[in-house]
């Protein structure tokens, strides 16, 4: 139902369950690495990153020296792309180095917010304003694989969000959270962006769309801040499935594990007050869910860190 209201469709209601009991104070960037069997996501206010193994339990974090938004997956198994908050840089996982790309926009009072790569390994990312009213002031950008970056023609967001891209590339989604509507462009592989459109509207009482990630039929599930739900929707932008998560602040998405087919959920404690925390205890952590649909592997970033 494109352009309209989203209404209950007649798919299934699931319920996710609590995987990793991290209490983040602003967990994000649920990315799901199926070279290494692992499940990635930040802390932004923590400026932590999280590592989980499902196999066995074991669970990994390194320090920031400054906030971290987001990331992705590179060519290279040893090294993350990091979003942080002020630039982007590349992170070696075995010696802890961090290599300065591009600051971003060093002259607005904003940060680095949502990231994923296209299906070129080229990765696009959005910012938020840092103000307590936020306000459209920042852009979305494209890192090429030259490591040049360029800002995409698409409206300024107050809070970037929701970035992801159809199986076969030619359809990007994103959102400006406190419009509560995700749109969708056309997107071409020469890195060609057209004019947005509405996918998605939701309704006032429905929280705000966070992050999301596209599943192999091309469905997208959406985290739905304050709502403590995923939705997804079909490629018409009608809803099919949701997952209700025992936690208000729903932030991110992954489709993981051995068969893609299990749902990770981050979520947040940031502005809940002490009876909320209490009625929700296990609001930061990563929950899980197993859905129907099966994921995409996650695309990586292509472009090659300069010596």
């Amino acid at each position: 139902m494109t352009g309209r209201e989203q209404e209950r469709g007649s798919g299934r209601t699931l319920r996710a369950s609590l995987a990793v009991d991290t209490k983040c104070v602003l967990g994000e960037g649920a990315t799901w690495c199926a070279r290494s069997g692992r499940l990635y996501w930040v802390d932004i206010e923590g400026a932590q990153l999280w590592r989980f193994d499902p196999a066995t339990g074991e669970r990994s974090s390194w320090r920031m020296p400054e906030r971290l938004a987001t990331f992705a997956l590179t060519a290279d198994p040893r090294a993350l792309l990091l979003g942080l908050a002020s630039q982007l840089a590349f992170f070696d996982l075995t010696t802890g180095e961090i290599t300065t790309i591009a600051k971003v926009e060093p002259n607005l009072n904003t940060r680095v917010n949502d990231g994923r790569c296209d299906r070129q390994g080229r990765f696009v990312f959005g910012t938020k304003d840092e103000a307590d009213k936020p306000q459209p002031i920042g852009g979305f950008y494209r890192l090429n694989r030259d490591l040049s970056v360029e800002r995409l023609p698409l409206p300024a967001p107050a809070i970037s969000n929701s970035i992801a891209f159809s199986p076969d590339g030619s359809t990007m989604y994103f959102c400006d959270s406190p419009t509560r509507e995700i749109l969708a462009c056309d997107y071409g592989a020469d890195g060609h962006v057209g004019q947005p459109r509405v996918f998605v509207r939701l309704a006032d009482a429905d929280g705000e769309p966070d992050g999301s990630t596209i599943d192999i039929e091309g469905g997208l599930w959406n985290a739905q801040w304050g709502a403590g739900r995923v939705v997804r929707y079909d490629a018409q932008g009608s809803e099919t499935e949701r997952v209700l998560v025992p936690a208000r602040q729903p932030s991110c998405v992954a489709l993981g594990g051995a068969r893609l087919g299990t749902l990770y959920v981050t979520t947040a404690r940031v502005g809940l007050d002490a009876a909320t925390l209490a009625a929700e205890r296990s609001s930061g952590g990563v929950f899980a869910a197993t859905v129907a649909r099966r994921g995409l592997p996650e695309p990586v970033f292509v472009g090659v860190r300069r010596s």
